[in-house]
C-alpha cells in the first residue's frame, strides 16, 4: 500500500507543462526545459524548469537524467542526483552536461529530466570508537574491492 505525498506545486511560468509521471507505475515525474539551447559537447549549463515546489518535511526531491537523452545524446544531469531539501522554495533547476560528441538541442517545453520525490529518515551521528562489522567481509575495502 502506497501513501500518496501531496507537494505543492508553483508555475513560474504557466505556459509550460507541469511535472507528471506519464505512466501510473512511474517513480519520477518529468520535469521540462524552461528555454531553448544549445549543448555543444563538453559543455554545462543551469536550465530552469519554469516550477518551484514544497516539498514536505521529512522528504526530499532527487532530480535524476532521463535514459532516453542519455543513450541517444548523452545528455546527463552532471551532479546525478542533484538534491532538493524540503526547505528549498525557489525554482528547481537542473544541471545539465552534454557528454557526447554532437551538439543537443534542447526545445522549451522538452523533458529535460526527472524528479524524484523520496522520505528522509531522521538520522543521528553518534560518536564511536570503532564500527561494528558489517554484513559481510568487506571491512574497509573500498573502490574497486568487489573486482
Amino acid at each position: 500500500m502506497s501513501v500518496e505525498v501531496i507537494v505543492p506545486l508553483l508555475a513560474l511560468d504557466p505556459d509550460l507543462d507541469p511535472p507528471n509521471r506519464m505512466r501510473s507505475g512511474d517513480a519520477a515525474a518529468d520535469l521540462p526545459a524552461r528555454e531553448s539551447v544549445r549543448l555543444e559537447p563538453g559543455e554545462r549549463l543551469l536550465m530552469p524548469t519554469g516550477f518551484a515546489v514544497a516539498i514536505p518535511e521529512h522528504y526530499c526531491g532527487l532530480i535524476l537524467p532521463r535514459s532516453g537523452l542519455a543513450l541517444r545524446h548523452g545528455l546527463t544531469v552532471v551532479n546525478s542526483p542533484g538534491l532538493i531539501d524540503s526547505g528549498y522554495r525557489g525554482e528547481l533547476q537542473v544541471i545539465l552536461l552534454n557528454t557526447g560528441s554532437e551538439p543537443v538541442e534542447l526545445e522549451r517545453g522538452q523533458r529535460i529530466a526527472q524528479l524524484l520525490i523520496m522520505p528522509v529518515p531522521a538520522v543521528s551521528f553518534v560518536a564511536a570508537s570503532t564500527l561494528p562489522d558489517g554484513p559481510d567481509e568487506r571491512g574497509s575495502e573500498g573502490f574497486g574491492s568487489s573486482g
